[in-house]
């Protein structure tokens, strides 16, 4: 059993038109989501064995309350360009060259390649949840995916179980 957690980054600002979209940070919003995301990973969510982030900077401010939340050991973590608006299939080989030691994986990255991967790994789940996750993957939103693969090269289309669909609002109420 391998355990998937694909994070979304939070909202992040656009009112500064001299920054590339590639270091556009977050916003006041994006903040309070990314801590309580956190929050609720820390609490709830597996242990991730190892993380793997967009070199982003929305993406590693999102991160950043998360690896607080964990503290110390902190689960190794990858900082990789190649994650940045990495394309479905992209994610899908990123994660298919995991090591088969590691169980639990956390994703931080952009849409659309984290929603399209989320709804090509969930082949099961709560009806409500997958139709949630269907309709919309706001930023800022956690789903935790259960596949059952003894390795990470036979992750394919359909074999996970959507067992959560975080959004903020769900944590915030905003």
């Amino acid at each position: 059993m391998k355990t998937i957690l694909l994070l979304r980054h939070a909202k992040s600002a656009w009112n500064d038109a001299g920054l590339s979209d590639h270091e556009r940070p977050l916003n006041r919003r994006g903040e309070r989501a990314a801590k309580a995301v956190a929050d609720h990973l820390a609490q709830h969510g597996p242990r991730p064995d190892l993380v793997l982030c967009s070199t982003a900077t929305r993406a590693r401010q999102t991160l950043a309350p998360l690896v607080k939340q964990l503290g110390s050991p902190a689960p190794p973590l990858s900082l990789e360009d190649a994650l940045y608006l990495a394309s479905e299939g992209s994610l899908l080989a990123r994660l298919q060259a995991l090591a088969d030691d590691v169980a639990t994986v956390l994703l931080v990255g952009h849409n659309d390649g984290i929603w399209q991967l989320a709804e090509t790994l969930a082949g099961r789940g709560a009806p409500a949840r997958l139709a949630a996750l269907r309709e919309k993957y706001p930023t800022g939103t956690l789903a935790m995916i259960h596949v059952t693969v003894g390795s990470w090269r036979d992750l394919a289309a359909g074999s996970g179980e959507l067992l959560a669909f975080v959004r903020p609002r769900d944590l915030t109420g905003r």
